[in-house]
């Protein structure tokens, strides 16, 4: 996918994200936008490693994979946060 795809994906992926772990995060839309990017990349690195298949596209299987890495990178982040 190109950068623009990746952004928008990732955009999407970490307001639902964000949807799901509601709760007052520093930083606003940018650092959503960066968590759902960072987050995509790391669930399609986790579901490969795991046998599950990475982000390929966008298809549901993709965006699951994505919106848990986006999940697990924000709740990653308000440890670190706190």
């Amino acid at each position: 996918m190109g950068i623009i795809a990746w952004i928008i994906f990732g955009l999407i992926a970490g307001a639902i994200a964000k949807f799901l772990m509601p709760g007052k995060d520093p930083g606003g839309i940018i650092v959503t936008i960066i968590i759902g990017i960072v987050g995509a990349l790391l669930g399609g690195w986790i579901g490969t490693a795991l046998g599950f298949g990475g982000v390929s596209g966008f298809n549901f299987g993709s965006f699951v994979i994505a919106i848990l890495g986006a999940i697990i990178l924000l709740f990653l982040y308000r440890v670190v946060r706190r």
